[in-house]
């Protein structure tokens, strides 16, 4: 697989506390020059970094980030005033409380209100695989397909593990009606992109691509 096609599905990811402007505009220069799907970066940097890039780079950012327990108005409130800022993609954290509760109605009701706050950009669901059951990832699975979504989506980075090979093979075959698969964390090599590439993922959520083709050390997200 040529890096360029591996590029071209990468959300060049910077979600630490700590980013800063500076930061935040040198992924996105990196996003633009290396042709990344986007930049998934914090809500707050969302409008300078539009206005920066315009239309040459999606700008991705995160809603109910990362532990998913806001109220479904809080995460529409947020996913709104993203949008209003420039975001193109919406990358939401699911409730994990609500789905070992076993509270699908309301998970897929969440999902459909902060899609439609969307206003008609991609929503990728956020599930935390780490934190779940194979049970629970095949009800997820199940969910999302149901929804308006558009991507069913591994992990934030932030809790207990990433992405993991076995986890993109779940989805693969248990994920339906055209949504799509976001690998998230722990995505360590030009390997590992094209293993979780061709097991189904479409989307790869790292900061360790770029840095690798530009021969810097990767690490975390």
């Amino acid at each position: 697989m040529i890096i360029n096609e591996i590029l071209s599905k990468v959300d060049h990811t910077l979600l630490s506390q700590s980013a800063t402007w500076e930061e935040i505009k040198a992924i996105c220069d990196d996003g633009m020059k290396y042709e990344t799907a986007s930049v998934c970066i914090p809500a707050s940097y969302v409008k300078q970094a539009k206005e920066y890039v315009g239309e040459k780079l999606a700008i991705c950012t995160v809603i109910g980030f990362p532990n998913g327990y806001s109220t479904t108005a809080t995460k529409v409130f947020e996913t709104a005033d993203a949008i209003k800022n420039g975001a193109d993609e919406i990358d939401m954290v699911i409730n994990v409380g609500w789905l070992k509760d076993k509270k699908y109605n309301e998970i897929l009701d969440e999902i459909n209100e902060i899609k439609g706050a969307c206003n008609g950009k991609v929503l990728k669901v956020i599930i935390e695989t780490c934190l779940l059951t194979n049970d629970e990832k095949i009800k997820m699975c199940e969910i999302v397909s149901a929804s308006n979504a558009d991507f069913i989506k591994t992990s934030t980075g932030f809790s207990t593990g990433g992405a993991t090979k076995a986890d993109i093979k779940l989805f693969a075959e248990y994920t339906t009606n055209g949504k799509k698969i976001k690998a998230a964390g722990g995505i360590a090599s030009i390997e590992d992109a094209e293993d979780f590439i061709n097991l189904g993922a479409s989307r790869l959520g790292t900061s360790r691509i770029v840095k690798i083709v530009k021969n810097e050390q990767g690490s975390g997200y």
